[in-house]
């Protein structure tokens, strides 16, 4: 963990997939209205104890046959009393049995420009990510939101592609700012140099340098985890001074929890430093 400026902004994010709002159960579909709503209550809990400014959630639902058509992000909206959120939808089924889930933010500040990209076009178990701008004490926090596939590396390794050719646009747009925090369900481990996490960080420090968190924790199955799925990636100079895996029994995978310390957003302070030590060399000259 890294020490910064007593007057970095802090900032807490949770990462979460909450499986749809199911709990443990294989599939939402064995779950009645008010099973469903018990679960969110739960999660809803897990977020009032926590007091993250921003959630990020994987597999909610805005209104699907498999549980009810419960906006499941209005109903955690409700019972935490949080000002803002944006739902990022990534698969749509029509006819008899409609789906309409994807990802999401929760957040007590302003959120906006919300993109989202699907990696595919499927209607059913698309992946994807999203992204957004937070704005916390006059400053912007960009955050990419995502859930990569989980049968095949291969496709995991081409998905990221997609997010790194977003996150040069995103930088080379904004060179003044941090690049973006990264996090979600990855559904791999951190631990195989092949696999997507690794492979982020190598391919992304041509932009920027990320570490990930939580290191050397399990977040899935959550009643007895035995792998880490579940990440978020920092980019250098945005210090981390905690991060961890919440031990808790509303999904099939823990939340992920960091706090987050953040100076010289805008790269003001960057630039005078360049410009002071500029004006130093050619004083000396």
């Amino acid at each position: 963990m890294s020490a910064v400026s007593k007057n970095a902004l802090k900032l807490r994010l949770i990462s979460y997939n909450i499986a749809h709002g199911r709990g443990f159960s294989l599939y939402q579909g064995f779950h009645s209205s008010n099973g469903i709503r018990k679960n969110l209550e739960k999660i809803a809990s897990i977020i009032n104890e926590q007091s993250p400014d921003i959630v990020a959630f994987q597999e909610i639902d805005q209104s699907s046959h498999w549980n009810n058509h419960i906006d499941l992000l209005k109903h955690i909206q409700d019972e935490t009393g949080y000002a803002y959120s944006e739902h990022g939808i990534l698969n749509t089924r029509f006819g008899r049995k409609p789906l309409c889930y994807g990802n999401a933010f929760l957040s007590k500040h302003p959120i906006s420009n919300c993109v989202v990209t699907p990696f595919g076009d499927k209607s059913l178990g698309e992946k994807g990510f999203m992204e957004a701008r937070i704005q916390k004490g006059g400053t912007d926090i960009e955050i990419i939101n995502l859930h990569l596939d989980f049968r095949s590396r291969r496709t995991r390794i081409a998905q990221i592609e997609t997010i790194l050719k977003r996150i040069r646009q995103l930088t080379e747009s904004r060179s003044n700012a941090h690049p973006p925090i990264i996090c979600g369900d990855f559904n791999t481990g951190s631990k195989r140099f092949s696999d997507a996490v690794r492979q982020f960080l190598v391919r992304a420090a041509t932009h920027a340098h990320y570490t990930y968190y939580p290191r050397n924790q399990r977040t899935f199955p959550a009643h007895f985890p035995s792998r880490g799925l579940d990440f978020i990636l920092v980019p250098q100079p945005i210090a981390v001074s905690e991060a961890r895996a919440i031990k808790s029994f509303a999904s099939d995978h823990l939340p992920v929890s960091i706090d987050l310390e953040i100076s010289n957003t805008n790269g003001s302070s960057g630039k005078l430093a360049k410009s002071q030590s500029d004006a130093n060399s050619n004083s000396k000259s």
